[in-house]
């Protein structure tokens, strides 16, 4: 079959180059639309499940909303384990499923569960709410606010009314994340010796706060010739309207809202908040979709928030767009690779045209590098896999191998070329170039197929092992794969085109080479137990030396961002962590290169805009 496949070749050889064309066109074509990711989704499918159950304490909201929530969903088919946080005024349940389970269906059962959960939870208790879609690296972008002009309130009502929403409609964007500030609430702050004074209870207070602020429809009223819609303009906005809203009636007089109780604008009890540099402010964390692609969602989050610069300079507000942006990883990374991939070309290059001193043999091999990535790119993109650290990964161990197939088949035809020219009797280029291709075709299926099933037992890996190295297995094989497809095909093809009227002299440096090496075999093959003894000393001085090699789940990413994480003690009040936050901001702020960047910041922030743009910043959430 091999040989009809270059016989095939060589007879369509233009053909065989235009459709290499046309892979390598296509292969940049999807490497500009593949997913881009930090990792490869290697969490298996979860859902979370957050209930809010204001006033309760911890215990509380563990035993009487955490536990029938957990009891309610076991059972789903697929769970294999779930767990959950209690905290006050918040319950948090997380389901985990297995690798292949279906997400989508299995929201629709912890829906439907959830749904059947809701009637058995205490009264005030908020339904239970299934967080949005997302992958295990979906964090995309942390954008900070801060403003001396704006207080605490201004400034969380601009984030959630205008940057969060704003960013909400970005497409790709699964859920925004507010933390800082103060949420704007109007308060009933009720005066129990008022309320006995007057005969009233809670229940009075409640209902009359509802009645004044909601919303209820009048139905209409129908003629002979026209249906009239009737609307009601009663809502209470402000704590002065609030206030005037009827409790009840005491002596024949009404009794309003602000006669039992004090009526002001406040803000909402906090369960945390956020600084930026040191100051008081609000975090803003974009989510991304789940299989979206976050350098995508990260261009249009950015380009949106360029949008909305003249509304932040307008309101004062100084913006941090990127506290934290993965994306940049991604950058770094695929410019990493494209350095790789041409330091390695240009070595190709070099050694190829000093062995060979031709450059058109230089150029049939290093074909072979770019067309077997973008293959796999290609065949990457159809399964749906993104681009990301890991397959890079592959990809740049791949560089040095793809090249071999090409490089034996290459040197045995300019080989066989070079010996025919000397023959008297000199045969077709193309029945050279068939014969010289078909000697070496075994060396390299087996060699092909040896250093494949090397990574095999990489890509059959299980669990969150497997979910995170089989990508760097999969980009391998396939390069790998793809380089002997183009071995036994593209390399012949362009050697009838480009080498059978090369000039085919032998280097004089190639040929002192080639005795020594002759020289050198002959020496070493007079003491072979003694190049045995040798070779197996290093193998197990390697192999008694592996135990005393670190060992690490991951390798270090330079990816530059430091993320520190303190735990307090059980209680710690949100002022305290507070404190604890604005030390540990000035003791990073005295490192000298913190200190260059403020300065720069300072700078620019007085000579340009109001805002700051680098991610060199620092948060406490």
């Amino acid at each position: 079959m091999l040989r009809q496949v270059v016989e095939l070749s060589l007879r369509s050889r233009g053909t065989v180059v235009v459709l290499a064309c046309l892979v390598a066109a296509y292969g940049i074509y999807a490497t500009q639309r593949v997913k881009l990711d930090v990792f490869p989704e290697f969490a298996p499918p979860r859902i979370v499940i957050q209930t809010e159950a204001p006033g309760l304490s911890a215990e509380e909201v563990e035993t009487l909303v955490t536990r029938p929530i957990e009891n309610g969903l076991n059972g789903t088919p697929d769970l294999e384990i779930i767990y959950s946080q209690s905290i006050q005024g918040l319950s948090v349940v997380t389901t985990v499923f297995r690798d292949d389970a279906d997400i989508y269906r299995a929201r629709q059962l912890v829906g439907e569960n959830l749904a059947e959960i809701e009637g058995q939870l205490p009264r005030g208790v908020s339904p239970p709410t299934m967080g949005p879609l997302t992958a295990s690296t979906s964090l995309t972008l942390v954008i900070g606010l801060i403003s001396t002009e704006r207080t605490p309130m201004e400034l969380r009502t601009f984030a959630d009314w205008n940057v969060r929403l704003a960013l909400l409609g970005v497409r790709g964007v699964a859920r925004v994340e507010t933390f800082g500030g103060e949420v704007r609430q109007i308060q009933v702050q009720v005066r129990p010796d008022r309320l006995v004074a007057y005969g009233l209870s809670i229940n009075d207070v409640l209902s009359a706060a509802s009645k004044a602020t909601g919303v209820r429809g009048a139905g209409f009223i129908e003629n002979e010739n026209q249906r009239i819609v009737v609307r009601t303009k009663g809502q209470s906005l402000t704590p002065e309207d609030l206030g005037e809203g009827i409790v009840g009636y005491h002596d024949g007089l009404s009794v309003r809202l602000k006669d039992v109780a004090g009526v002001v604008e406040g803000g909402e009890p906090k369960l945390g908040d956020a600084q930026v540099m040191g100051k008081p402010g609000i975090v803003l964390m974009v989510h991304s979709q789940y299989g979206a692609n976050t350098l995508e969602v990260t261009e249009a989050v950015e380009a949106a928030i360029d949008d909305m610069r003249p509304l932040f300079a307008s309101q004062r507000i100084t913006l941090y767009p990127q506290l934290f942006r993965p994306a940049n990883f991604i950058e770094a990374s695929v410019r990493n690779i494209n350095g790789s991939l041409l330091i390695g070309g240009a070595m190709v290059v070099v050694v190829l045209f000093f062995f060979l001193a031709n450059l058109r043999s230089a150029f049939i091999a290093c074909a072979t590098i770019p067309l077997s990535l973008l293959a796999a790119v290609i065949v990457l993109d159809w399964r749906g896999v993104s681009l990301n650290t890991i397959t890079l990964g592959g990809f740049a161990i791949s560089i040095g191998v793809v090249v071999d197939d090409a490089i034996i088949g290459l040197e045995n035809v300019w080989r066989r070329l070079r010996e025919n020219r000397a023959r008297p009797d000199s045969k077709p280029a193309s029945y050279v170039v068939l014969h010289a291709t078909l000697e070496v075709r075994s060396p390299i299926v087996y060699a092909t197929f040896v250093v494949a099933a090397v990574f095999w037992p990489v890509l059959m890996m299980s669990g969150v092992n497997g979910r995170l190295f089989a990508p760097l297995a999969a980009a391998f094989i396939l390069a790998t794969l793809a380089s002997l497809v183009v071995a036994i095909t593209l390399t012949p093809a362009l050697c009838l085109l480009m080498l059978t009227r090369a000039k085919m002299t032998e280097p004089v440096y190639i040929t002192w080479l080639k005795r020594r090496h002759w020289r050198g075999l002959m020496a070493i093959s007079r003491w072979p137990k003694v190049v045995m003894g040798v070779t197996l000393a290093i193998c197990v001085t390697a192999a008694m030396a592996m135990p005393f090699l670190g060992g690490e789940f991951l390798p270090e990413f330079k990816e530059g961002h430091y993320i520190l994480r303190l735990m307090a003690a059980p209680g710690t009040s949100v002022p305290a962590s507070l404190d604890i936050g604005t030390a540990i901001t000035k003791e990073l702020l005295k490192n000298p290169t913190s200190v260059s960047y403020r300065r720069k910041l300072d700078a620019r922030n007085r000579v340009r805009t109001p805002w700051a743009r680098n991610s060199a910043s620092f948060t406490s959430i």
